[in-house]
């Protein structure tokens, strides 16, 4: 071919294609990444702008999140309801549209009409079949885009909904996971007369979730000891525990009856937490330490071992918070004679695909016995997971009267 010589169509395509598949770019990072995209996609389309809108965790706004030539969208914090105007109608439809001429008719972003934006182009993000947002360009002249710049536009659009998705999960678990370290010490507050103990793990396949282990003394004399798994994972898991975490200790300042407080936290959990649901084992030792009184919302009885052979207290647990409004909660009794422990679990710890629960209860029981608090979780730990990694996140606490 000459210097003189017209570009082949699909040579060029290819180009084009390559100019966005660059392997350089997936060493950049996400905000890097989404700057270095949005700006070739500009040059290659022959645009004067482009932006990213994410779907928000509702699913039902479209933020602005990434963009070159539009900026005061992501610096305004502009938002798109789905369904309307223009970036709402193509994440409602999922599919690709064009406006030729950009008004208050079409368009619901002020900084659009603002920047003078004559034609538009837009297309969805796609990941597993689900939208996660809208790429789109613009052009201060009037401009009618073609079936070639549709299918570049979603190429980009496919490269950045991976790169965006892979990179949010990335860093959803440093926040999920920084958040749990925040919220659960590696060494408990020391009890005096109560030797305690505690570990947690994420999941190797769900990561971070919202299991949590506390230890915490009352006004009255009383500890409260607390086990609890929100259900789900990842930072919005977190998130949730970290609010009934505080929750309880509020409500544990207020009454020694963990019946009572479990069912404030339910009322609570039902209110500002309509989506969550969690199980929850609540126990109020004796200022004495005599004894120990506990609820359970849904949560695995604890292991109690004694001078005999260890077993699973005779709890029976009442429904989970945010399961069903006002359900009913009560309390068991158990002594707490010297040298008694209780050990208390998620449901990480003993659950697998390849084998019954009451199996892995029943193995959970004899790996248990009355020593100092720290070898209890060490050697339960060692019990269960002796063959490999946790598939769910996994919180233990041992708590022992010395």
């Amino acid at each position: 071919m000459t210097a003189d010589a017209p570009v082949d169509g699909s040579a060029e395509k290819l180009r084009r294609l390559q100019t966005v598949t660059d392997a350089a770019l997936s060493r950049l990072g996400l905000e890097d990444l989404l700057a270095e995209l949005l700006l070739r996609t500009r040059e290659l389309l022959g645009a004067d702008s482009a932006a990213v809108m994410l779907l928000d965790p509702s699913g039902s706004e479209l933020i602005a999140t990434a963009a070159s030539g539009l900026e005061r969208e992501v610096h305004q914090g502009v938002r798109v309801p789905v369904g309307r105007g223009f970036s709402g109608t193509v994440a409602a439809r999922g599919e690709p549209m064009a406006i030729e001429h950009v008004d208050h008719t079409n368009v619901l972003s002020p900084v659009l009409l603002a920047e003078h934006i004559e034609s538009v182009l837009g297309v969805p993000m796609v990941v597993g079949g689900r939208v996660i947002g809208v790429l789109y360009v613009g052009t201060h002249t009037h401009r009618r885009f073609t079936t070639d710049d549709v299918e570049l536009l979603q190429l980009v659009a496919d490269r950045v909904s991976l790169a965006t998705q892979a990179r949010m999960s990335r860093l959803d678990r440093a926040a999920a996971l920084a958040l749990q370290r925040s919220l659960l010490p590696a060494r408990p507050p020391a009890v005096p007369g109560l030797d305690v103990a505690v570990r947690y793990v994420p999941g190797a396949e769900v990561g971070v979730g919202g299991d949590w282990y506390d230890v915490f003394d009352l006004p009255s004399g009383h500890v409260g000891i607390v086990i609890g798994d929100v259900a789900g994972s990842g930072l919005r898991a977190a998130v949730v525990m970290g609010r009934i975490r505080s929750a309880l200790r509020a409500y544990a300042m207020e009454t020694a009856d963990p019946a009572d407080v479990l069912t404030r936290l339910d009322r609570k959990v039902q209110r500002f937490e309509p989506d969550a649901m969690a199980t929850v084992v609540y126990a109020v030792v004796d200022p004495d330490l005599s004894g120990v009184t506990l609820s359970s919302a849904g949560h695995l009885p604890p292991v109690v071992a004694a001078g005999s052979a260890p077993a699973l207290a005779e709890v029976t647990p009442d429904l989970p918070l945010g399961a069903y409004p006002e359900a009913s909660r009560h309390n068991t009794r158990l002594p707490l004679e010297p040298g008694t422990a209780l050990f208390l679990y998620t449901d990480g710890l003993i659950e697998r695909r390849d084998r019954a629960l009451s199996d892995g209860l029943k193995q959970l029981v004899g790996s248990v016995r009355a020593a100092p608090a720290d070898t209890i979780c060490a050697e339960a730990m060692a019990a269960l997971l002796y063959d490999r990694a946790p598939t769910d996140d996994v919180a233990v606490l041992a708590v022992r009267r010395a």
